[in-house]
């Protein structure tokens, strides 16, 4: 942590210094709430909405929310780049951890998704999304959004640097969609056919939606018996532990090889 944390620092003040990066942050979760709350969302209808039960925008914020936090683009671009520009060698050289650098930058994402989901809520509760839960209930939800967060960023990390440059990262970012499709972070999984549904509802993504949904107070929708979607909050402790567990020695012993 003493070696990680600086590596934050060093991220952070870039970021302050990438007017770019700025607008994209401020402005990515207003784009996403607008365009599926309300152009896509105006052809969605959640099951009781109509006689002024649950509504779609409450139950889709939940599920953006998470979207973003798993959104592994930016951490492998930014390896595959570090890796291709020769950054990454100049750090081994240092007598530092080797898990300094990729810690680091799971932290500095920490505070990037702190920015991004305080917008992405603020939005919502604009459109008409509201928090329901009490308010411990609300600070375990953000506590799990960041762990979840934090476990995603080490697997973009990992894939980053298996590449030899951003281009082929970024390329390679469409692959990130379909876990966020074949889950219920837009739609129940019970509109899906029985298979997609079953591995919908064992996706991580899924468990984790409906964690916040259930602590948020917001729409839930049938889980269908499935053992994660009927216990999420314990189903999302269990996937983000299991994911840190698996990339962070991976990340390591691949950062400690990267472009060798």
């Amino acid at each position: 942590m003493r070696d990680a944390l600086p590596a934050a620092e060093r991220l952070l003040t870039s970021v302050i210094r990438n007017p770019a990066f700025i607008l994209v942050l401020v402005t990515a979760p207003i784009v996403l709430v607008l365009i599926f709350g309300f152009i896509f969302g105006g052809a969605i209808a959640l099951p009781g909405e109509s006689s002024g039960g649950q509504t779609y925008r409450e139950f889709l914020l939940p599920g953006l929310l998470v979207m973003t936090a798993s959104n592994i683009v930016p951490s492998m671009v930014s390896a595959a780049k570090e890796n291709h520009s020769g950054l990454t060698d100049r750090f081994r050289s240092l007598p530092i951890s080797r898990a300094a650098v990729p810690a680091g930058s799971a932290l500095a994402t920490l505070v990037y998704g702190v920015i991004s989901f305080s917008i992405m809520m603020i939005c919502g509760l604009v459109v008409g999304w509201r928090i329901r839960g009490s308010l411990a209930d609300t600070l375990l939800a953000m506590l799990i959004l960041l762990l979840f967060q934090f476990s995603a960023s080490w697997i973009g990390m990992y894939l980053g640097y298996l590449f030899d440059d951003e281009e082929t990262a970024g390329q390679a970012a469409i692959l990130a969609i379909p876990p966020g499709m074949v889950s219920n972070v837009f739609v129940p999984t019970e509109s899906m056919p029985a298979w997609l549904g079953t591995i919908a509802a064992w996706n991580p993504l899924s468990s984790v939606a409906a964690a916040l949904r259930e602590l948020f107070g917001n729409p839930s929708a049938p889980t269908g018996g499935a053992w994660p979607l009927e216990n999420p909050v314990t189903a999302s402790l269990i996937w983000t532990l299991g994911l840190l567990a698996v990339f962070v020695p991976l990340c390591t012993l691949r950062y400690a090889r990267a472009g060798r």
